[in-house]
């Protein structure tokens, strides 16, 4: 059962208080570049990102936010660090969201004091109608508060003069008990900060590269208020290190209720991040948006092609969000039943393959076929829109798999060649010295 928050609204997504839990990524372009800003964004909404950040480290990126969120469709989020005047730039700008770290801002240049940064920033905030996420981050409570005292030790002396070696473990553990804690203390305070000054369309989030202090950071936190939550492990590593680390993370949060919206933070492209948060969502039923794929791991029984026809499969489903199940199987052991528990299965065999559609026979079809058939029978239950993305029409799929047999094994480049000829070209941004004219002012200005 999920923790009860109080809700807010980012743009037109509701965060909290019993709604869906969100799925947001971030860009990896320059925020300055806002044609290959906005293409990522169109990318991201296409495989269902809801919520979208953006860094802006200058003022540069700053004046180029408006254009951005004029040419989305999904709520804007300009991430701030340091520089209070950027983000009131940006709220100019007419994002949906700031995401601020109160600890790092600049201190006020009349007064000294950090509150009366935030206040400047939560004062804009309530007047433009918009969310704020207080953002709390293990990394930068370490730098503030600890420093040294944070390093590891192996020995200490006893009373008696003695050496006693520390159990590397424990010390850990009470490390991550201490580091948590003072996230949490933080978080609170700047939350009491906002409360204060009579604003709550604001979220938290406290994060760690290390899964287990992050759980125990949002387990305290939570503990102590109603506050909407976003979940993320910080530098959560590359594909499936960043996969394994959010999912670890995430499932022990959101098994126990905890959690608003999420992010998997990859070292990817963000696109990549969206199916993961997806499927972890999926598989503690807590979303059923999109495709739920089944296949097998492949072993010694399997006759097909199985892994790349799969990755295919995969990869042309990625924009369907209609929720259903797709099963591709390799073997006469599992597949029957699996691709019967589907919606559409293929049950694939030594030269040739059965397809089920939602538990009964439909036919069988040559291995050369494989793809282009599954891919048809699932085309022919989804809306036409979605359709249209998986099965364009006959002879338009490109390659297929030559197949799997014992004698022949796996052709080696076949995976390679199929996603050579299907890969979308992706724009890179580069740095601009301007932003398009009549969307703010020249750099520096």
């Amino acid at each position: 059962m999920r923790k009860k928050t109080r809700q807010i609204h980012v743009g037109n997504v509701l965060i909290g208080g019993g709604a869906p839990i969100a799925v947001q990524s971030m860009t990896t372009m320059y925020t300055r570049d806002v044609d290959a800003s906005v293409a990522q964004i169109h990318r991201l909404e296409d495989v269902g990102c809801e919520l979208v950040r953006v860094a802006v480290p200058e003022k540069t990126d700053a004046l180029a936010l408006g254009a951005i969120k004029r040419q989305i469709h999904i709520p804007l989020i300009a991430d701030i660090h340091y520089d209070p005047e950027l983000a009131l730039i940006a709220i100019e700008q007419g994002v949906d969201a700031v995401r601020i770290n109160p600890g790092n801002l600049l201190r006020d240049k009349t007064t000294g004091s950090q509150y009366d940064t935030f206040k400047r920033i939560v004062e804009a905030a309530k007047a433009a109608d918009i969310a704020m996420r207080i953002g709390v981050n293990s990394g930068s409570i370490d730098a503030l508060e600890r420093g040294p005292e944070m390093r590891k030790v192996s020995m200490r002396m006893r009373d008696d003069g003695t050496l006693e070696r520390s159990d590397p473990a424990e010390e850990r553990r009470r490390e991550r008990e201490e580091l948590s804690s003072r996230m949490v203390a933080k978080a609170l305070e700047y939350c009491g900060w906002a409360d204060g000054l009579g604003y709550q369309n604001y979220k938290v989030s406290l994060k760690s590269s290390n899964v287990l202090t992050m759980v125990e950071a949002y387990r305290k936190f939570a503990a102590a208020s109603d506050v909407p939550l976003h979940l993320g492990v910080t530098e959560a590593g590359t594909l499936v290190t960043g996969a394994v680390k959010s999912s670890v993370g995430f499932a022990l949060l959101l098994a126990d209720g905890i959690g608003d919206t999420i992010r998997v933070s990859l070292t990817a492209e963000p696109e990549e991040e969206i199916p993961v948060a997806y499927e972890i969502l999926r598989s503690l039923d807590l979303r059923q948006r999109g495709v739920t794929f089944v296949s097998c791991p492949s072993c010694g029984r399997v006759e097909i092609d199985v892994l790349t026809i799969a990755n295919e499969v995969e990869r042309r489903l990625a924009k369907v969000q209609t929720p259903i199940q797709v099963a591709v199987m390799g073997c006469v052991v599992n597949g029957p039943g699996e691709s019967k528990d589907a919606d559409i299965g293929l049950s694939g065999g030594r030269g040739k393959g059965v397809i089920y559609k939602k538990g009964q026979f439909l036919k069988t079809v040559p291995e050369e076929d494989f793809l282009d058939e599954v891919l048809k029978e699932v085309a022919a239950i989804l809306p036409e829109s979605e359709a249209k993305l998986v099965y364009p029409g006959e002879g338009e799929l490109g390659p297929v798999s030559a197949g799997r047999t014992r004698k022949a094994g796996i052709p080696a480049k076949t995976a390679e060649a199929i996603a050579t000829a299907s890969a979308a070209p992706k724009t890179r941004g580069k740095p601009l010295n301007i932003i398009p004219s009549g969307d703010g002012n020249e750099p520096g200005a």
